[in-house]
C-alpha cells in the first residue's frame, strides 16, 4: 500500500517544506567551503595542483548539481500542479513558433543556469505539452546567457561586446529552436517523460483540487524518479569536467585557438565541447585568451560551445533524448555558434 505524504508526516505541510528549504539552503551554501576543507586541510593536496584542482572541482560540482536538479525538478513539479498546462501549451502554440521561441530564449537568458541545471527545466517544459523546439530554445539561451555574465562582459570588454553577445546568445537559441521545431524530433525523447506528462486536456480546475500533500506526493515522486535516472550521468560528466578542469592547461587552449585562420573558429567550437563550466567561470578564460591575441568571435565562440554544449550537459541529456537527436542538437548548435564566431570575427570590435 502506497504511503503518503500526509501518512507518514504529523506535522502541518508548510512546517516540513520550510523545513526542506532550510536543509537544502545550508547543505548547498556548505558544498563549497567543504570541498575546499576535504581537498586542501584533510587531504593536504597543494592549492593550485593538478590533482588538487580537479578534486576540489569534482568534489564541489557533484553535490552542487544534485542539490539543484532535485531543488528544481521538485518547484517545477510542486508548480505544475497549480498550472493548467494545457492552457500553457495552448497559450506558447498560438504565439507561434517564432514568438514563442523568442520568449523562451529571453526566459533562458534571464535565467543564472549553467547547462546541466537548465535540464530539469527542459523536462518541465517537454512534460508540459510546450512544443519541443521552444523548449530547446531555452535549453540553449539559457547557459550561454545570464546576468552575471552579461555583467562581466559589460566590466572587461565594454557594452558593446556585452550587448552584442547577449543578441547572439538569442539569435542562436531562437534560430536553432524553430530549426529543431520543424524537424519534429518529438519520437526522439525517451518514453519516460513523457509518461511523467498529465493526460492531454486535464487540468488542474475546481474539479480536481488536490491537498498540499498530494501535490508534494507528486513533486516528490516527480524528483525521485528523474534524479534517480540521471545521477550517475552527473557524476560522469563531471568527473571528465574536472579532470579537464584540473589538468588541461590554459596554454594549450591559447595555442590551439590562436592562429587567426578561418578554420580556428569550428576549431574552438571542437575544442569547448569536452570542457565544462558556467558562462561567469569561462569568462576570466576568455579574456585571457582576447590577451594573448586569440580573435573576439573565436574566443565567444569557444564560450558558447563550453556553457551550450558541455560533455556533462550531453551525458545527462543522453537520460532524456535519444542518441539521434543529441547528435542533431549538437549540429544545429554548433553551426549556429560557428556562424555567430564569424560574424563577431568580421566586426573586430576587440
Amino acid at each position: 500500500m502506497r504511503n503518503t505524504f500526509s501518512m507518514r508526516l504529523s506535522m502541518p505541510i508548510g512546517i516540513w517544506l520550510a523545513l526542506g528549504a532550510v536543509l537544502w539552503f545550508v547543505a548547498y551554501s556548505a558544498v563549497e567551503p567543504f570541498s575546499q576543507w576535504f581537498t586542501y586541510e584533510l587531504l593536504r593536496l597543494e592549492r593550485g595542483s593538478h590533482l588538487g584542482e580537479a578534486l576540489a572541482f569534482f568534489i564541489y560540482d557533484v553535490p552542487k548539481l544534485l542539490l539543484l536538479l532535485s531543488g528544481m525538478i521538485f518547484l517545477i513539479t510542486l508548480a505544475q500542479t497549480f498550472l493548467d498546462v494545457e492552457r500553457v501549451r495552448v497559450f506558447m502554440e498560438k504565439r507561434g513558433e517564432g514568438t514563442g521561441n523568442l520568449l523562451a530564449a529571453i526566459f533562458g537568458a534571464m535565467t543564472p543556469f549553467c547547462s546541466c541545471s537548465s535540464v530539469p527545466l527542459f523536462i518541465g517544459f517537454v512534460q508540459a505539452g510546450i512544443p519541443l523546439g521552444i523548449t530547446f530554445s531555452f535549453l540553449i539561451t539559457s547557459p550561454i546567457m545570464n546576468q552575471v555574465a552579461f555583467v562581466m562582459l559589460l566590466g572587461l570588454f565594454g557594452w558593446q561586446v556585452a550587448v552584442l553577445y547577449l543578441a547572439a546568445g538569442i539569435l542562436i537559441g531562437v534560430v536553432a529552436g524553430i530549426v529543431l521545431g520543424r524537424l519534429k524530433l518529438e519520437r526522439y525523447v525517451e518514453p519516460f517523460v513523457y509518461a511523467l506528462k498529465r493526460n492531454e486536456g486535464q487540468s488542474l480546475d475546481v474539479a480536481e483540487r488536490p491537498s498540499w500533500s498530494e501535490r508534494v506526493d507528486r513533486a516528490l515522486a516527480a524528483t525521485r524518479e528523474i534524479v534517480g535516472r540521471v545521477w550517475l550521468f552527473v557524476v560522469i560528466g563531471i568527473g571528465i569536467g574536472a579532470f579537464i578542469h584540473g589538468f588541461v592547461p590554459e596554454g594549450a587552449l591559447t595555442e590551439a585557438l590562436g592562429t587567426g585562420a578561418w578554420w580556428s573558429v569550428p576549431i574552438a567550437v571542437v575544442v569547448g565541447i569536452p570542457l565544462y563550466s558556467n558562462a561567469a567561470g569561462i569568462i576570466p578564460v576568455i579574456s585571457s585568451l582576447l590577451g594573448k591575441g586569440v580573435a573576439l568571435g573565436t574566443a565567444l565562440a569557444f564560450m558558447m560551445s563550453v556553457v551550450a554544449l558541455s560533455l556533462p550537459e550531453l551525458i545527462i541529456l543522453r537520460k532524456v533524448l535519444k542518441p539521434r537527436l543529441i547528435a542533431i542538437f549538437v549540429g544545429v548548435v554548433a553551426i549556429a555558434i560557428i556562424s555567430i564566431g564569424y560574424l563577431f570575427n568580421l566586426l573586430q570590435i576587440v
